[in-house]
């Protein structure tokens, strides 16, 4: 896996990294980009795994745009790829972005991938058996810092939503800028660098991998209701990450009661 994260980061993302055409830059959606490095770097992805594990099916974010039955893989095992997290970064030829792949089985990741393009840090997470980063087993950080500090999403909320979390959310943290990449997000948040974040848009492809992560470093990532994230209720919203169960419950408190 390693090889090929590696392969498609240097003979596909790299070269094309601040160097896109306009052309090369489509608007998919409000608020939503993709390149032809993400395009042709969901192919090579998913030719290698395919490789790795013949006949699981693969659910790639580009494949699901174009056509969205591709979703239905999701209720059983099956690969998860965002060939390049981060795309707006990215195209803007700027850090921070990278591959995030996912095994899923039941609705729950059990493997997690989390590689970043510019520096080459691997994380990679087990279910049951710990979260590395570089090859060394990894336990989540809290910044130590009073108040905490939150990376706080607002992008993909509502108008009433960001109001509400403006005013008797953020006055209890720190705020931060969020990197717009959960390929470095939740590093951060295992990483002693963030203490909790919240996420209103929850696809698979941008989630899987670092919920897994950052539940095996010992930090707690859930629904706002304390429900276990599924890759197969991609119509539900909102998730919150923290690197301690204790700030996940604080967070998740304050939420809830603006309900």
């Amino acid at each position: 896996m390693e090889a090929l994260l590696r392969r498609v980061t240097q003979s596909v993302i790299m070269p094309r990294y601040q160097t896109l055409a306009a052309d090369e830059i489509i608007q998919k959606g409000e608020d939503d980009l993709v390149t032809i490095a993400d395009r042709e770097a969901e192919v090579m992805l998913a030719e290698g795994l395919t490789a790795l594990v013949p006949g699981l099916p693969i659910v790639g974010e580009e494949a699901a745009d174009a056509d969205p039955t591709v979703l239905d893989r999701l209720k059983s095992d099956c690969w998860i790829i965002d060939p390049i997290d981060g795309t707006h970064n990215f195209a803007s030829g700027k850090p921070p972005f990278g591959i995030l792949i996912a095994m899923v089985s039941g609705g729950i990741a059990h493997t997690g991938w989390i590689f970043d393009c510019l520096t080459g840090r691997l994380c990679i997470a087990h279910q049951g058996k710990g979260a590395y980063i570089n090859g060394e087993q990894i336990q989540a950080q809290t910044t130590g810092a009073t108040p905490p500090v939150a990376a706080i999403s607002v992008i993909f909320m509502d108008p009433e939503q960001r109001t509400q979390v403006k005013a008797h959310i953020a006055p209890h943290y720190t705020l931060v800028d969020t990197p717009r990449c959960a390929a470095e997000q939740y590093p951060r948040l295992v990483l002693g660098q963030n203490d909790v974040s919240i996420f209103e848009r929850t696809l698979a492809w941008d989630h899987a991998a670092g919920v897994l992560f950052l539940n095996e470093a010992g930090g707690k990532v859930a629904r706002m209701d304390g429900s276990a994230y599924r890759v197969d209720e991609q119509d539900s919203t909102g998730l919150i990450g923290a690197a301690s169960p204790a700030l996940w419950n604080a967070l998740a408190t304050r939420y809830q009661s603006l309900s």
